[in-house]
């Protein structure tokens, strides 16, 4: 069992009147930790089914805007998203969590680490920061000009990935990934779990993905050298979708960060090994010895 269904969902009213939706897995009081979900999918995929209760973590996953329940904000950065979830954090009594960033979520949750949002940090399997410089060879070519586009005209490549759809954005996840990871995505559970997540981030359309997707493939608007907590960098071996090295350079540009690469998984690595990561980020926040 991968995941289950949350145990509590809701949503927040912020400053400005903008609801943030949330759902919530494990005990009411136990240890925080954020989520920020990979592309589009919502509140309603969380992930360590398993271990959860055990490890008396407190898992809260939080739609960005314009995804799920949470209201749109057209032209939203980084360092917006940093003040909602500050908000968020200071509504829902969890005080300075740990996080976990997945795939697309990863640059947000960067970005919260670099804000002192949160208290220690894992990347898992995170879409990295492909329009580095470093990456300029390493890119396959189509991916390359589709980077090359968006840093050239975020606008129109807004406008492009707002053509999105549920449908296409799990063909293009199944499509890009090996059968390690499909034997998890196609888990009837998981896949059910999946499908709702994807069905609900896209139900006021596919702009809080298409703003998401620019924000995440043009040069990151994050400090990575003022990131002072904990971070670990986990990605799996046969992973070939989020990272052009598995996470190598982006841990060295990240002080103190640690590189885990687990072996015979590609990008589900955050649902078959959801108990190493989490009992490492709790290690991180002292919460687990």
């Amino acid at each position: 069992m991968y995941v289950t269904a949350p145990d509590r969902v809701g949503e927040v009213q912020l400053s400005d009147g903008r609801l943030l939706g949330w759902a919530e897995w494990g005990p009411p009081d136990g240890t925080p930790v954020l989520f920020s979900p990979g592309a589009a999918t919502s509140r309603w995929l969380g992930f360590g089914a398993e271990v959860i209760d055990r490890l008396g973590v407190r898992l809260a996953s939080v739609d960005r805007p314009g995804l799920g329940a949470s209201t749109p904000l057209p032209g939203r950065t980084f360092a917006d998203f940093v003040a909602d979830i500050r908000q968020f954090t200071a509504i829902r009594g969890l005080g300075r969590p740990a996080m976990v960033g997945n795939s697309q979520g990863a640059p947000f949750a960067l970005a919260c680490a670099e804000g002192g949002v949160t208290a220690a940090l894992a990347i898992v399997s995170g879409a990295d920061e492909v329009a580095a410089p470093e990456f300029a060879s390493a890119l396959p070519a189509e991916l390359r000009k589709l980077v090359d586009w968006t840093v050239r005209d975020a606008a129109e490549a807004e406008r492009f990935f707002a053509g999105f759809s549920a449908d296409a954005l799990l063909d293009l996840v199944l499509d890009g990934s090996p059968e390690c990871d499909l034997a998890v995505y196609r888990e009837p559970g998981f896949a059910d779990a999946f499908r709702r997540a994807l069905n609900e981030a896209f139900g006021q359309g596919a702009a809080g993905y298409a703003r998401d997707t620019v924000l995440a493939m043009r040069p990151w608007a994050i400090d990575l050298d003022k990131i002072s907590v904990p971070v670990d960098v986990w990605y799996g071996e046969l992973d070939q979708s989020h990272s052009p090295d598995n996470g190598s350079l982006l841990t060295t540009r990240i002080p103190g960060a640690q590189h885990h690469l687990v072996p015979a998984i590609g990008g589900a690595v955050l649902w078959t090994h959801a108990e190493p990561i989490l009992s490492t980020l709790l290690t991180r926040t002292g919460t687990q010895s």
